[in-house]
């Protein structure tokens, strides 16, 4: 599945904050397709081309946050542990629950100042 995507969606924050935790991501999945941009906007998004195999274990780089920020991610299963393990060790995250479809899953992340 190499042609699969990552979406991730942030509710909460402000713009460097919907940054920092793309800036996060970056090191397992790579640049995004497109970034957070509108600064007035409420909901951002991400869309990143996830690899077959994304790095877990790549260092990820974090920042302070201005405000709680909840973050949902929604892909392949392998990709969607990645990233949540990804933005648990980058940031002080509280798992808000998940669902899993037939080969997608979502997992919502309540991500914490």
């Amino acid at each position: 599945m190499s042609d699969t995507q990552l979406t991730v969606t942030l509710d909460g924050g402000g713009i460097d904050d919907a940054r920092a935790i793309v800036h996060a991501l970056e090191g397992v999945f790579g640049t995004p397709g497109d970034l957070p941009a509108d600064e007035g906007a409420t909901v951002r998004t991400a869309t990143f081309d996830s690899p077959d195999a994304p790095r877990a274990d790549a260092p990820a780089a974090g920042g302070a946050l201005s405000g709680p920020v909840t973050v949902t991610v929604q892909g392949t299963p392998r990709a969607v542990e990645a990233a949540s393990e990804t933005l648990s060790r980058a940031f002080t995250a509280r798992d808000e629950g998940a669902a899993s479809g037939d080969q997608e899953r979502e997992r919502q992340l309540l991500l914490e100042p």
